[in-house]
């Protein structure tokens, strides 16, 4: 399995230099002066020329490239045309933000969608098992931006239990930046009230975000865990007497889990790019709605960092899906996985 890792690490990375490429050539062909754009339709001519000349669009484009990929290698991802500071430095304070909402949605989509998942193929053609698929369904066909608007008029303004916009509320302060996440940097500094206050205005995003994936997930095991029910080892097992909660929790779900799991894992690494419309919405200022500003002010830079930071998630959560599935069932494997 060793080695077969190392070939997946190896092709993750041909796939990131793939799509570097092709963002680098997309953003560059997209109509559109990024100088223009950046000093405004009153700037002189020269002070443009200045600007394209500092930011190498004079050069061809494999020029452009080298010049970009060089910078990479020593950490510097240029500098960005909107915050004017280098981009290296906007992912740091933006992409932890993200993290807080991403992993409390992937927290919610793993343990409800599995939850309600082995509660509707338990009860299987009951009421319960036909309210969880109507859910599935409307979970399933609306947009997480729909959700967030819903949650943000239900929660926000009728029923005002949740804060709706930013990441603290007026009268508290950002705590020391030590990982950059409010919630948990708030509790290692002593400060649960400013913990709880970052938590609270993560839980309506993170529930919006979250919807999509937890009703595919929920889903996908109830289908699964009905299929392997008529499976014969399940009927051997039910022969020798083996309590049933022990064969739905101990022989039932890990097999059933497999498909569930391999699916949920890209829809993880999905809600990076689920989060623009979302954290817009909740006016959150997190690296998908700093990568929303950089692609309507084609920022260059900034569209090339935020895209391989998504794309680096992808690859990583494709990586610990086959583990994952490889630790579920170990006949499978990597290479079973490719085959």
């Amino acid at each position: 399995m060793g080695s077969d890792l190392l070939k997946r690490i190896g092709l993750s990375i041909f796939v990131l230099f793939s799509l570097s490429i092709l963002i680098f050539l997309i953003a560059r062909v997209v109509p559109g002066d990024p100088a223009r754009l950046a000093l405004g339709p009153r700037a002189p001519e020269w002070a443009v020329e200045n600007l394209r000349k500092e930011m190498h669009l004079d050069k061809p484009f494999y020029a452009q490239y080298g010049l970009w990929l060089a910078g990479i290698g020593h950490g510097d991802l240029g500098k960005s045309l909107v915050t004017r500071r280098p981009v290296s430095a906007d992912i740091r304070e933006f992409l932890p933000a993200t993290f807080e909402i991403v992993g409390l949605s992937a927290l919610i989509m793993a343990l409800g969608g599995i939850f309600l998942g082995v509660l509707s193929a338990k009860y299987s053609n009951s009421w319960f098992d036909g309210v969880t698929r109507i859910i599935s369904y409307l979970g399933i066909v609306t947009p997480a931006f729909v959700w967030a608007i819903i949650f943000m008029l239900i929660f926000g303004y009728v029923f005002p239990i949740f804060p709706i916009t930013g990441r603290l509320s007026p009268g508290f302060e950002a705590p020391t930046t030590i990982t950059g996440m409010f919630t948990l940097d708030s509790l290692l500094a002593g400060d649960p009230r400013t913990a709880w206050d970052a938590f609270l205005h993560l839980v309506l995003p993170a529930i919006a975000l979250a919807m999509g994936g937890l009703a595919q997930a929920a889903r996908i095991t109830r289908s699964s865990m009905t299929d392997n029910m008529s499976k014969d080892y399940i009927a051997a097992e039910t022969a020798y007497g083996i309590p049933p909660r022990r064969i739905l929790m101990k022989y039932l779900l890990k097999p059933s889990l497999i498909p569930t799991v391999s699916v949920m894992a890209l829809d993880i690494a999905a809600l990076f790019g689920n989060a623009f419309l979302v954290e817009l919405i909740f006016n959150y200022p997190g690296l998908s709605r700093y990568g929303i500003e950089a692609m309507l002010n084609k920022d260059l830079n900034a569209i090339s960092a935020v895209i391989m930071v998504l794309g680096l998630a992808f690859v990583t959560m494709n990586i610990a899906i086959d583990i994952l599935v490889g630790y579920l069932d170990p006949r499978i494997g990597l290479a079973g996985r490719r085959n």
